[in-house]
């Protein structure tokens, strides 16, 4: 089973810049996606209705920001859209599948702000996600956390050692996280820097892969011996984030 992770960065701009082909190589089992920035009414037919995929969205109520979307091959028992905070809800920042035998949480986390403004609303999601997460087993969560882990997980880590994203505070979540027994998938096939999810659309750092790893695949730990492969697709355009993904052997 393939799964993928993706920050869109837009589903209507995407749209125009070859998302259905890239889809279509891909070719995920299930596809979560990050900042829509659309409501249902807004998408064309065709994105709403793809051959083979069952869509599940989750826009925000604010027009033009924020919001989740699933692609899914096989449908799901359950489905649930709130982690029990009410901004973070009403951003649509959140879609929970259950499967058979596994559950995934599609998740756009908070950014935290340039000025540190949304910092408290940042630290405050991690913290409730963890009381939501800490005993759940066969879990997958991906998406757009919004923090690079470790200085091999950003192209710059001295220059951004006090900037939005890489802030001890906001590392010590993905520490904490490790700790309730998730597992960096990524990690466990690559040692390596260089590797990276997000480039800012300035000073040409995509080209220079002067970038960010902050969306991921992490797995609760029954799940570790199951994940064959972890990847990222740097040549994958059309976003300022590329997609992310692993390989279960679930079925």
């Amino acid at each position: 089973m393939k799964i993928i992770s993706w920050n869109i960065n837009g589903f209507r701009a995407i749209y125009q810049k070859d998302f259905l082909t890239n889809l279509k190589t891909i070719n995920p089992d299930i596809i979560g996606l990050q900042e829509i920035k659309a409501k249902e009414n807004q998408l064309p037919a065709n994105l709403l209705r793809m051959a083979g995929y069952q869509l599940i969205l989750n826009p925000a109520k604010r027009a033009g920001y924020s919001g989740t979307a699933v692609y899914s091959k096989k449908e799901p028992k359950s489905t649930n859209k709130s982690l029990g905070l009410d901004r973070f809800d009403n951003e649509g920042r959140l879609i929970e599948l259950e499967f058979e035998n596994f559950n995934i949480m599609n998740l756009y986390l908070p950014n935290g702000g340039r000025q540190k403004q949304d910092m408290g609303y940042k630290l405050k999601v991690y913290d409730r996600l963890f009381s939501y997460i800490k005993d759940k087993k066969s879990l997958v969560l991906i998406g757009d956390f919004n923090i690079a882990h470790q200085p091999i997980d950003l192209a710059r880590p001295v220059e951004n050692k006090n900037n939005t994203g890489f802030t001890p505070k906001e590392r010590e979540k993905i520490d904490q996280l490790l700790d309730l027994g998730f597992v960096d998938t990524f990690r466990l096939f690559n040692k390596e820097g260089g590797n990276y999810s997000f480039w800012a659309y300035f000073a040409r750092a995509r080209e220079r892969n002067i970038g960010w790893r902050i969306d991921y695949c992490f797995v609760s730990q029954d799940l570790k011996e199951k994940v064959k492969e972890a990847f990222i697709l740097p040549k994958v355009l059309g976003s300022d984030h590329c997609p992310v993904g692993i390989a279960l052997e679930l079925f």
